[in-house]
């Protein structure tokens, strides 16, 4: 299995800084959306799988293993068309959760294809799919490697309990960065982030959805349960913090910037952009607080009336042989969701494949996990006040 070169600056969330597309939380994903729910009998269309040997897979960037010497090869996809037959338009479309919800709605919402057969989105969006009937269940018949090697703590979210209708594709940790040469010391909660020494060096996510499991956990909240009360008490915290001169800013991914440049300190931060920062700077860190972070996914799901459903399934299942994740999990370095891919880089001939076997940030320690929890999403009642309270905080 072949490494991305440490050198390289990109990850797939460094591109959305880029993008501009990381601090995104507005509109159509919020509200005003019409009623547009979708019964399960009207969800599917006749599959074409067995005659079509193709099927559509939106993703989003620099979200899949590609080849040293050609990056417009991905090996491991090329092994599934090779295996299968099945080719697979793979298109890289996806960079906002929220403009994406905007380009395929309109269809769904008018029981119409989307033109794609399989598409991957962070779970908290993928919840309002699920409640509006969006997407397809799958046939774990034809996945027996999801049933066998899907992650336990993944297995069962609350807007998907038994993940009928979504299967994680990577998953991450938001927890904290921090520079500990710069800083000094060891951060090991939260609430250090108010400390005295960190005075206008912290940045916290602009994203609602990204920023506040973190905070709440400060808080001692079981984040499976949270309630309004605790979301306006971690806004409350916010604000005083505000005024305090606390926070630098609000920030998508170019947190990222703030942290290697030493303008900033600490900060909220995904576990796969340290694993890439720590490669150019071993003085950042990453630390799941005592208290506790958040564990979220972006999934694999079928839109409605996809006409290749039984192909979408079969990828699907591909990459969760532990020898296809395992490669995977070589390239983007985030929470790889089959924990058995652990001991087929563990074997690996060469040391630092062999290395990311013990990296807790692509496969957590019993510990670890112990600390991690995922959070309850917003329901379509909440949203509208809590984003308008956020995003008034944050300056969006």
């Amino acid at each position: 299995m072949a490494l991305p070169p440490k050198n390289s600056p990109l990850s797939r969330r460094n591109l959305l800084r880029a993008l501009g597309a990381g601090a995104a939380v507005g509109g159509l994903a919020g509200c005003g959306v019409p009623a547009a729910y979708v019964p399960p009998a009207d969800r599917a269309a006749a599959d074409l799988s067995a005659t079509d040997k193709r099927l559509t897979w939106a993703n989003w960037p620099l979200y899949i293993d590609t080849d040293d010497e050609d990056a417009r090869r991905r090996p491991t996809l090329e092994a599934f068309e090779k295996r299968t037959g099945i080719s697979v338009d793979y298109v890289e479309e996806i960079n906002d959760n929220d403009e994406f919800f905007g380009k395929i709605s309109p269809a769904l919402m008018n029981h119409q294809r989307t033109g794609r057969d399989l598409i991957v989105i962070s779970d908290w969006m993928c919840a309002r799919f699920v409640r509006l009937g969006w997407v397809q269940e799958m046939d774990r018949a034809r996945q027996p490697n999801v049933t066998k090697y899907l992650d336990p703590q993944l297995r069962s979210p609350a807007f998907d309990p038994g993940r009928k209708y979504t299967v994680p594709w990577q998953s991450g940790i938001t927890g904290i960065a921090y520079n500990h040469r710069r800083l000094g010391r060891e951060i090991r909660h939260v609430s250090d982030l108010w400390a005295s020494d960190l005075k206008g060096r912290v940045t916290l996510l602009s994203g609602l959805d990204e920023a506040f499991a973190l905070l709440m956990q400060g808080n001692g909240v079981d984040i499976t349960r949270w309630t309004a009360d605790d979301f306006h008490t971690v806004c409350d915290q916010v604000e005083k913090q505000i005024g305090k001169g606390q926070i630098r800013r609000f920030t998508g991914n170019d947190y990222i910037k703030d942290l290697s440049s030493g303008d900033v300190l600490a900060c909220q931060a995904y576990s796969g952009d340290v694993i890439q920062l720590q490669a150019d700077d071993p003085d950042i860190r990453f630390v799941v607080p005592e208290e506790g972070a958040e564990l979220w996914s972006e999934s694999l799901m079928i839109p409605n009336l996809a006409r290749r459903k039984t192909n979408a399934e079969r990828l699907i299942d591909y990459y969760y042989e532990p020898e296809a994740a395992a490669e995977l999990a070589t390239w983007v370095n985030y929470v790889c969701p089959v924990p058995a891919a652990q001991d087929v880089l563990a074997s690996a001939k060469d040391e630092e494949t062999a290395a990311l076997a013990e990296d807790p940030l692509i496969f957590p320690d019993t510990a670890m996990r112990k600390r991690l929890a995922i959070a309850r999403d917003i329901t379509s009642g909440e949203r509208v006040e809590f984003a308008k309270r956020w995003n008034s905080i944050a300056g969006l």
